[in-house]
């Protein structure tokens, strides 16, 4: 993840104490900085998809490990802006479960496409992921603060994956294989439970 986005984190934290030390659930905050910064943390679906997205940047590496998140960043944004607008989008569920599958297979297989091509995948999913939290917001300051923390986390979530798919490919090409494949393997299955349970 690019230094300005933590930059930017590491700022709203800093300028923005009330809302980012408001307690989730206090009436006037239940939507500020840090119940945005929280709310990824606090689901298995988008835990997984956000790291999964940090380990495939890793795994296609040079620009990819930055123009990847930034992409997936970028559109869950706008998308979450929509949701904010009222805009109807179908399916939603579905295409997150989705984005946790086939992430998990490109990891396992390790595909190798383009950048573009890369960046075009995620941020087709980030429809999905940025849209079903964005239409939860209020269109209040308060919601402009927790999507700022929202952002935050997930560029974090990132970083952690990118981070993990450094450190895991550093391990050795036959161990690192492995891992990775059992890895991407686990999270494409999570996604097919997260898809079929209610």
């Amino acid at each position: 993840m690019t230094r300005s986005v933590l930059r930017a984190c590491t700022s709203a934290i800093v300028f923005f104490p009330a809302a980012a030390w408001a307690h989730p659930g206090i009436a006037g905050h239940t939507h500020g900085f840090a119940y945005g910064f929280a709310h990824p943390f606090s689901g298995i679906d988008h835990i997984l998809a956000m790291v999964a997205v940090g380990l495939f940047a890793a795994h296609l590496g040079g620009r990819a490990l930055w123009l990847v998140p930034l992409s997936f960043v970028s559109v869950m944004a706008l998308a979450g802006v929509a949701g904010m607008g009222g805009i109807v989008l179908p399916f939603v569920e579905i295409g997150i479960a989705l984005s946790i599958v086939v992430l998990g297979l490109a990891i396992a297989v390790q595909l190798n496409v383009p950048t573009l091509a890369a960046m075009a995948l995620v941020s087709f999913f980030a429809i999905f992921h940025g849209y079903a939290h964005g239409a939860e917001m209020p269109a209040s300051m308060s919601g402009l603060f927790y999507g700022i923390g929202f952002v935050c986390a997930t560029a974090l979530l990132h970083a952690m994956g990118v981070g993990l798919g450094i450190a895991i490919g550093r391990m050795g090409e036959a161990h690192s294989r492995r891992i990775v494949q059992i890895g991407g393997a686990a999270t494409a299955l999570a996604g097919v439970a997260i898809a079929i349970v209610p």
